[in-house]
C-alpha cells in the first residue's frame, strides 16, 4: 500500500492473507478519525501480495467504538461530513477487493459492531459481547449500522438494542447472525487465518462476484437480481481459470465436496 499506516494499525502478512489489528489497546481499540482514515487508505490500497484480509484488534477487545474523548459540539453539516467519512472507510471493506473475516471477541460496541458488519465473515470467540450505546448517550449511529446491521438481525431487534440498552453475549450472537462462527478463547485468529486462506485459493473473478455482485443481487427485484445473477454467472465461468478446475473436477483430480 502506498504510504504508512498510523501508530493505531498494524499490517503484518502471512502468506497471502494480511492481518490488521487495531492497536488502541489502552482504549479497547476505540476508533477515531485518525484510525477511520487509516483503515480506509489500507483497503484502497491493500498490499500487493494480500489475497484476503484478518480484521483484528489487540488486547481484550475488538473495538468498543467511537473514541468519544474526540467527539467535540459539531454542526450538523461537519456532523454529516464525520458520518459520511465513516461510510466512505466502511465501503471500502465491505465492496472492497479482498474477503475480510473479523475476529471478535471482548467489547463489539457501537462503532465497533458497525466495523465488524462491514467484514464478509465474522468469528467470534467466547468473550465477545455486542451492544449499541448510542441511544443512552445521546446519540445515533453514523458508521453503517442502520444499513448493514439491520441487514444481519433485523430492524426490530436493532432498534430494541438502541432504545434499552440490551446485550447480546457470543453464544447468542452466532445464532441471531452478528457471527457466522463461535471458537473458543484465544482461538479466533487462527480460524480467521484458516478461512481467509481458504477464500484467498478462489479464482479472483470468482471472489469478485461474492463480493460485488452478491449483495447487490439480494436487494434488488427478483428479475433484475436473476439477470445479474446470469451475466455474473456467464462471466465466471468464462475465465481460464474456471475453465481449468471444471477440468480438474471432471478428469477427477478435484476433490469432492464433503462435511466432517
Amino acid at each position: 500500500m502506498r504510504g504508512g499506516l498510523p501508530d493505531s494499525l498494524h499490517c503484518e502478512m502471512r502468506d497471502e492473507v494480511a492481518v490488521l489489528s487495531l492497536r488502541r489497546a489502552a482504549k479497547r481499540n476505540a476508533l477515531d478519525d485518525l484510525t477511520v482514515r487509516g483503515l480506509r487508505d489500507f483497503f484502497e490500497d491493500p498490499p500487493e501480495a494480500a489475497r484476503a484480509v484478518v480484521l483484528r484488534g489487540e488486547g481484550a477487545h475488538f473495538s468498543a467504538g467511537l473514541d468519544l474523548s474526540s467527539l467535540s459540539e459539531r454542526s450538523t453539516e461537519a456532523g454529516i461530513s464525520h458520518s459520511r467519512a465513516w461510510h466512505h472507510a466502511f465501503a471500502r471493506i465491505e465492496f472492497g477487493d479482498l474477503p475480510v473475516i473479523a475476529v471478535l471477541h471482548g467489547a463489539v460496541v457501537g462503532g465497533g459492531l458497525e466495523l465488524a458488519a462491514s467484514a464478509h465473515i465474522r468469528v467470534a470467540e467466547t468473550s465477545a459481547f455486542y451492544a449499541l450505546p448510542e441511544g443512552s448517550r445521546g446519540i445515533y449511529v453514523g458508521g453503517g449500522a442502520s444499513v448493514r446491521l439491520t441487514r444481519l438481525i433485523g430492524v426490530s431487534r436493532m432498534m430494541d438494542m438502541m432504545l434499552t440498552g440490551r446485550t447480546y453475549g457470543a453464544e447468542e450472537g452466532v445464532a441471531l447472525g452478528f457471527s457466522q462462527y463461535l471458537v473458543g478463547a484465544g482461538e479466533g485468529l487462527d480460524k480467521a487465518v484458516a478461512l481467509a486462506r481458504r477464500a484467498a485459493e478462489n479464482p479472483p473473478m470468482t471472489n469478485f462476484a461474492i463480493l460485488h455482485a452478491l449483495p447487490r443481487i439480494a436487494e434488488a427485484s427478483p428479475e433484475t437480481g436473476l439477470l445479474m445473477e446470469a451475466l455474473m454467472a456467464a462471466i465466471a465461468q468464462g475465465s481460464d481459470e474456471a475453465k481449468r478446475r471444471l477440468r480438474d473436477f471432471l478428469e477427477g483430480r478435484a476433490a469432492k465436496v464433503s462435511h466432517g
